[in-house]
């Protein structure tokens, strides 16, 4: 059994679609636990998956997915663009709602499922769902991610990341203006110790590091270019929330529903802008660039007039 603490930003939704947004599972595993009796909100079973939640209630899956081989199934995934492919490398420009890879609980597409069905044979190192992964995006956030096809570029990519000589640039529209505008974020990353599908501040996670630099400030909100010195999981969402400043379209992590609303954001407005690195097979330095994609450039536009 899995708890999870409903945000309050969330209250007025539909269950399903916010266990679906709190535990990460899709929405159609949560109504296939509901169809069993295996959600519960503060210890009654959940019958209906349009029953609506108030916010701060415990959510509980009584029945996890059994564990089973995960595999990777070629298939399509809509809005995939390849930025850039050679004999070594591919980097992929991922749109929001697409998965790194498959794995337990998931059912939507991925990055190497997607791979697969181009026809792009990529490295055989790593767990088998996610060979060739070096590194990964979550799938509320667009933009860059590498992907190494040859078994060198696996090894040299993965000690690169590890190394942190690895650029890696995020835009971000933040709610608020930070103080000071350009800063440093250092703050141990683990767990979230009552949501397993929630990362948070922990004292004793592993060390994190973010820099950010304000890039325009509008009433409402910041857009901010933001540089990692390392990459844990949800790190810029878990960083910008703990500064009082969560990422707009972000309610896992605080951000406000009205404003999301206002800008016509289904997920959190995070975009993977720019990645460069030495490139395994030549040695040369390689940049790569993506612009934010059209649902990020409404909500900023909406921003900017006001």
């Amino acid at each position: 059994m899995s708890v999870f603490l409903i945000p309050d930003a969330l209250a007025g939704e539909r269950i399903d679609i916010t266990a679906a947004r709190v535990t990460g599972h899709s929405r159609s595993r949560i109504e296939d636990l509901i169809e069993a009796a295996g959600v519960m909100l503060d210890g009654v079973v959940v019958v209906k998956p349009s029953q609506r939640v108030q916010g701060g209630e415990m959510l509980e899956l009584v029945s996890e997915p059994r564990p089973q081989d995960v595999t990777v199934r070629p298939r399509v995934a809509e809005g995939m663009g390849i930025t850039h492919e050679d004999a070594d490398i591919v980097v992929v420009d991922k749109p929001a709602g697409v998965a790194a890879h498959p794995s337990l609980g998931w059912d939507g597409s991925s990055v190497t499922e997607h791979l697969a069905a181009a026809g792009i044979r990529i490295s055989t190192s790593g767990a088998a769902e996610r060979q060739g992964v070096v590194s990964r995006l979550d799938v509320g956030t667009s933009g860059l991610m590498v992907v190494a096809k040859s078994e060198k570029a696996y090894t040299v990519l993965k000690q690169a990341f590890r190394d942190k000589t690895v650029d890696k640039t995020y835009l971000a529209l933040i709610q608020g203006h930070p103080d000071p505008f350009t800063g440093t974020i250092e703050a141990p990353i683990a767990r979230h110790p009552g949501a397993q599908w929630k990362m948070a501040i922990v004292e004793g996670g592993r060390a994190s590091v973010t820099h950010y630099d304000t890039v325009e400030a509008h009433r409402a909100a910041t857009l901010v270019e933001v540089k990692l010195e390392t990459g844990r999981t949800h790190q810029i969402r878990v960083h910008m929330a703990a500064i009082g400043h969560p990422c707009c379209g972000d309610p896992l992590y605080g951000c406000d529903p009205v404003l999301a609303a206002t800008l016509g954001l289904e997920r959190q407005w995070l975009h993977a802008a720019g990645l460069g690195f030495t490139h395994p097979g030549s040695g040369e330095w390689v940049n790569f660039t993506s612009t934010p994609p059209a649902d990020l450039v409404h909500a900023l536009e909406i921003v900017r007039s006001d």
